[in-house]
């Protein structure tokens, strides 16, 4: 669902939002600005530290059918940033002791056939559960809107068995979020959209926040809102998804609520992550678990799972965050706890917000960026591409194998990327991502070192 557009000019991503006030807003500046003309990042990003703004700014369009540009009040469909939200509904419920953690699944919904599933496990994604995305796409009738009544009366008649049992391992549900939704609709008597205005949106001052999946089913409207858009290579144009076959799900599934469709700026994302942060909404002692490492995902990275959100700690401290995908959108929200620092990255083109995070995060400390530029094709022979090949190592293992007279990254489900030489020591890859490779060479003319870099953060390779 990624995609790409032409470069925009530069006057598009100039004339918008308020002038970098210091060497560091200016450094963020330049490298979302380069992003927008070499990279296509369409979206708003937000910087702030100890909650006070440093860096606020728009890149391109709300809507790209009648170019009507983003303004820092342009409203986002969130995706799964969306669950701290959820989570945070149930939390509530449960420091008003409407509710247990430990409670059943079935003690809410006793016509789905999943045992000794409780709450936690949801909140968690430790339930087993299995996605009801993919079940619906192969059997649910898409003339059809589905909401969250109908996705669990699915799941009772369908009787899809559990991925695994309760509490045993890890993976994302959606279906486990969407469930949760419906628990605060049962207990609270409230619509979740309501529910979640009264009790979160309201009471923080989040005026340009809400609950928002209606567009296609009661063809309900937001005046600045930034319209998702996905880029159709063959026919070299940006589309909304809903008139894409490929993506009709955006239609038939759009009314199921929990695992995404808050939708937001922003500046109301700021007001939420300080709530977050000092505990305004709920207990104490419940924000706390909340922000704790409740399951392990990755025991090398130490990759957790809280209530909504992921905890992991990189070389700037520790990072609570999450990320949200679906077509057109991909949003981040992160909070480096150690020095409070807050990151909103709203794109709404489908760019990769959480890499682009990765590098204001090395922006913001200081550290040296490889700053976005227009990559040219050189010619190499087959015989020079030869001393590249073999097997490195950073975060991760990268092949290259060379084919003819060209370079590929063969990626371990054996499909290949094509690498180009833009100089005797450097590649850039060919999918339109923000990515290279780069050798140093030595005076025999052997490799001494190398270096991948991804979205200007430069990280040594290792030869295997």
């Amino acid at each position: 669902m990624k995609s790409l557009l032409l470069a925009f000019t530069i006057f598009l991503f100039s004339c918008q939002s308020k002038k970098p006030t210091s060497d560091t807003a200016a450094k963020l500046d330049e490298f979302l600005s380069g992003q927008a003309a070499h990279y296509n990042f369409n979206g708003n990003v937000l910087v702030a530290e100890n909650g006070k703004i440093v860096f606020k700014k728009s890149y391109g369009f709300a809507d790209f059918d009648t170019k009507r540009l983003l303004n820092d009040s342009s409203v986002f469909e969130l995706a799964s940033v969306s669950k701290q939200f959820t989570a945070t509904g149930i939390l509530l419920l449960k420091d008003k002791g409407k509710l247990k953690l430990t409670d059943s699944l079935r003690q809410y919904f006793p016509e789905l056939p999943y045992s000794n599933i409780t709450i936690w496990h949801m909140l968690t994604h430790t339930s087993g559960l299995p996605d009801y995305e993919e079940a619906m796409n192969e059997k649910w009738d898409r003339s059809k809107i589905a909401f969250n009544n109908d996705m669990i009366a699915f799941l009772a008649k369908e009787k899809l068995p559990v991925l695994f049992a309760p509490g045993t391992k890890w993976t994302y549900s959606n279906t486990a979020y969407a469930i949760l939704a419906s628990i605060i609709e049962k207990i609270s008597g409230q619509s979740f959209k309501d529910y979640m205005a009264d009790n979160i949106f309201q009471p923080l001052g989040m005026h340009h926040t809400r609950v928002y999946n209606t567009r296609r089913s009661l063809k309900d409207t937001i005046a600045n809102y930034a319209y998702g858009f996905v880029y159709n290579d063959s026919l070299k144009k940006h589309f909304m998804p809903d008139s894409l076959p490929d993506f009709s799900f955006v239609i038939y599934l759009d009314g199921i609520q929990g695992d995404g469709v808050v939708n937001s700026t922003t500046a109301d994302l700021l007001k939420w992550d300080r709530a977050i942060k000092n505990h305004t909404l709920l207990s104490e002692e419940t924000q706390i678990e909340m922000l704790k490492g409740q399951a392990i995902i990755d025991t090398v990275k130490n990759s957790q799972y809280g209530f909504g959100v992921f905890m992991e700690k990189n070389d700037f401290g520790n990072i609570i965050s999450h990320s949200g995908g679906w077509p057109g959108y991909t949003t981040f929200l992160a909070r480096n706890a150690d020095k409070d620092q807050t990151y909103v990255l709203l794109s709404n083109n489908s760019s990769n917000s959480p890499a682009l995070c990765n590098t204001l995060q090395h922006i913001m400390a200081g550290k040296q960026v490889v700053m976005p530029y227009d990559h040219k094709e050189i010619t190499m022979d087959s015989a020079t591409l030869n001393q590249f090949t073999g097997r490195y190592k950073a975060n991760n293992e990268i092949t290259l194998e060379r084919k003819g007279t060209k370079l590929f990254r063969v990626l371990p489900n054996g499909m290949s990327l094509e690498l180009k030489p833009e100089s005797a020591t450097k590649f850039f890859y060919t999918d339109g991502s923000d990515r290279q490779i780069e050798f140093e060479m030595g005076a025999d003319k052997k490799i001494t070192k190398s270096w991948v870099i991804a979205y200007g953060v430069k990280t040594e390779l290792i030869k295997q």
